[in-house]
């Protein structure tokens, strides 16, 4: 059997494309997300699914790279134009195309660094969007 960092060893990141790693990072976020409003006390399903939808959507990823952009190293940059420009099929009925797609970028390099075992930049990361996200909506 195996356990969730053997698998992870098995992805290699860089020749993954862009949507694979959105795709890992979108579901890492919102565990991040879940947990950290639950860590609140926040515990009413209504209220925490209210909470979550706002931090997890793609107008809020736009908001936080749009702040966080200027703080990532050369090769998150790399990887959040890798996430961002891959060639999507969907679209998304609630944000823009360019909200979607730098969400999408966003993601991308949540992904990254969680498939790379990078957790001290990925908490660092995230506890910057956190405070991002108390400005805004928390």
């Amino acid at each position: 059997m195996n356990n969730l960092d053997e698998l992870k060893n098995k992805i290699d990141s860089r020749l993954i494309n862009g949507s694979d790693l959105a795709y890992i990072g979108d579901a890492y976020y919102e565990l991040w997300i879940r947990t950290y409003f639950l860590s609140l006390g926040i515990t009413k399903p209504n209220e925490l699914n209210k909470k979550v939808r706002l931090c997890v959507s793609a107008s809020t990823h736009a908001f936080i790279i749009d702040n966080i952009l200027d703080s990532l190293c050369e090769e998150e940059h790399d990887i959040y134009t890798r996430g961002r420009n891959y060639h999507y099929r969907h679209k998304s009925k609630s944000s823009s195309v360019n909200e979607y797609v730098k969400s999408s970028g966003l993601e991308a390099v949540i992904g990254y660094l969680y498939l790379n075992n990078k957790e001290e930049r990925l908490n660092e990361l995230m506890n910057q969007i956190i405070e991002l996200l108390k400005d805004k909506t928390l």
